[in-house]
């Protein structure tokens, strides 16, 4: 059972069920990965906008997308993100501001710019073009058949270790303050 301080779960409480519940809503997720692009605070109204400009693709967003955005935010995404303590939400005035609890849903968010890749896409991708590249290999595909197959699958080997590396290099300040709450 879930122990509670204040009206809210403790803070050992935000397990990764309720960090997948509260990343399987997209905006819930526009709304974090905003506030973390941003200063870490904002406005309902200004996230409102932001979160129904990405939504839509339309600068400004029509009038009847920013309302239904900024209600539900109001009544649903922020109240749930502030009960988690992953925002400060006040709705007297209107502001929201980011909590270091993010840290911890952080670590299960991979935020891809738009026209980027995922570490995933990016590691399947390589792969794959290490892969067909030793079959090139053996089926004797000109310009590719004089190369050693071991050789293909060995630098394809070492760019998989080298970019595994530098993501966990990347990844090590969340990874680590992740496993210091555990």
């Amino acid at each position: 059972m879930s122990r509670t301080v204040g009206g809210k779960p403790d803070a050992s409480d935000l397990d990764e069920a309720m960090i997948h519940d509260v990343l399987r809503n997209d905006r819930r997720r526009l709304v974090i990965e905003t506030l973390r692009e941003g200063e870490g605070t904002e406005a309902v109204s200004d996230l409102a906008d932001i979160v129904a400009t990405r939504e839509s693709g339309d600068d400004p967003p029509r009038k009847n997308k920013r309302q239904s955005v900024y209600v539900s935010l109001h009544q649903t995404h922020l109240p749930k993100l502030d009960t988690l303590d992953i925002v400060e939400y006040d709705p007297d005035r209107g502001r929201v501001r980011l909590l270091n609890r993010v840290e911890e849903v952080e670590v299960y968010m991979e935020v891809v710019p738009e026209y980027g890749l995922s570490w995933g896409e990016f590691y399947f991708g390589w792969g794959l073009l290490g892969l067909l590249t030793v079959i090139a290999v053996w089926i004797g595909v000109p310009g590719v058949s004089t190369v050693d197959p071991l050789a293909i699958a060995g630098l394809s080997f070492c760019g998989l270790m080298i970019a595994s590396a530098y993501h966990v290099y990347a990844q090590q300040d969340r990874i680590l303050f992740q496993r210091l709450l555990d």
